[in-house]
């Protein structure tokens, strides 16, 4: 679970009576028809991940998951609040607590860490970011989680649903700012590489198509 502070109560009464858009509907019955009868319990996930980025819409964040929502996925799933709870706050995807407009995800397990993520934090923390915390103009919340299995192109921090890798401190205060001044940043590997592919592109089968 995210480290960051739990939602007030007030935050989660916001949310009562939340229920999926129409189209989020049709995604939600899609996803519950991959499964036998009976078994529909088996989409909680992508529900809950669903239910997420509808609040993220609504709020213009990232999106979190408020009690309200949570137990509205559990009846739509017809499955105890507790086992919904259990899911959402197992995995870090789901975030637990309001989150800014970008939640800055940060490696720091061996191999981003050797590579240099200690240089990605202090970019993050030169320009007022924080671990566990939502910058004051509600942009930016600062999580460090464990592997995001990009270790071939460590260090690297995931930004809502793009990767940022091969980072040093100054492409981390690059994309960071680019992000403050509505740019888009280059996704993915931050140096000369193709995804995971050696530096400096291919050096056999150069003419292969």
């Amino acid at each position: 679970m995210a480290d960051h502070a739990p939602a007030a109560p007030a935050d989660h009464s916001a949310f009562n009576g939340f229920a999926f858009t129409p189209e989020n509907k049709a995604k939600a019955d899609w996803h519950i028809a991959k499964y036998p009868a009976g078994r529909q319990q088996s989409a909680v996930m992508p529900l809950l991940d669903l239910a997420q980025r509808q609040v993220g819409a609504q709020t213009n964040t990232q999106g979190w998951l408020p009690v309200p929502v949570i137990e509205y996925v559990a009846d739509y799933l017809g499955m105890p609040y507790i086992r919904t709870y259990e899911v959402a706050s197992f995995y870090t995807m789901y975030n637990l607590a309001p989150v800014g407009r970008f939640h800055v995800q940060l490696c720091g397990t061996t191999p981003c860490w050797i590579k240099g993520s200690d240089e990605v934090l202090r970019a993050c923390k030169d320009l007022g970011l924080a671990k566990g915390a939502t910058t004051a103009d509600g942009l930016f919340t600062l999580t460090e989680v464990e592997c995001l299995g990009a270790c071939v192109n460590a260090p690297m921090v995931q930004i809502n649903d793009d990767f940022y890798e091969d980072l040093t401190y100054e492409s981390t205060r690059a994309i960071l700012e680019d992000l403050q001044a509505g740019r888009t940043p280059k996704v993915g590997p931050q140096v000369d590489r193709q995804f995971s592919a050696p530096l400096g592109g291919p050096t056999t089968l150069k003419g292969a198509a």
